[in-house]
């Protein structure tokens, strides 16, 4: 694991504090990639979006109470030639509840935010462009793993 970085590199510990792995990096990974695929285009029946592939590799974080692990709100449509054709986001908590505090993962969709659920193995979809953040981890450490699909940049 690394420490997590921005679009473009950037390190700014105010905004992101995690540890990162890639699953490309995890060959015995491969099957996750199946799963997700299902989670994606059962959620774009909804959304509708004109998706073309999955230019990025799963990514999975850790966020540690020893370090207050955090994402603050952020949305994840970027500049950058893959963070700019994102269409939807695509987060797995992986952890069991009980094993941490704080940590939650918060979307702004509209007037105001809402914590998605905490349940082991649930997924939230959402379009890239939607403001979300996950709070301080304040006890004991969080594992998600997030997935991009790709498409067309919105105009």
């Amino acid at each position: 694991m690394r420490d997590a970085g921005l679009v473009g590199g950037q390190r700014a510990h105010q905004l992101r504090r995690a540890d990162l792995v890639w699953l490309d990096d995890l060959p015995q990974a491969a099957w996750v990639m199946d799963r997700m695929i299902r989670i994606v285009a059962a959620a774009n029946r909804d959304f509708g979006f004109d998706l073309e592939d999955f230019a990025e590799s799963p990514q999975v974080a850790r966020y540690g109470a020893e370090r207050a692990g955090h994402f603050d709100w952020h949305s994840d449509i970027g500049d950058g030639p893959l963070a700019s054709r994102r269409k939807l986001t695509v987060v797995v908590q992986l952890s069991d509840p009980a094993g941490y505090d704080g940590g939650v993962l918060d979307l702004w969709p509209d007037s105001q935010p809402r914590s998605m659920p905490r349940g082991q193995g649930v997924a939230a979809v959402f379009p890239s462009f939607v403001l979300h953040r996950v709070t301080p981890v304040t006890a004991g450490e969080r594992w998600s793993l997030t997935l991009w699909s790709h498409g067309p940049a919105f105009r």
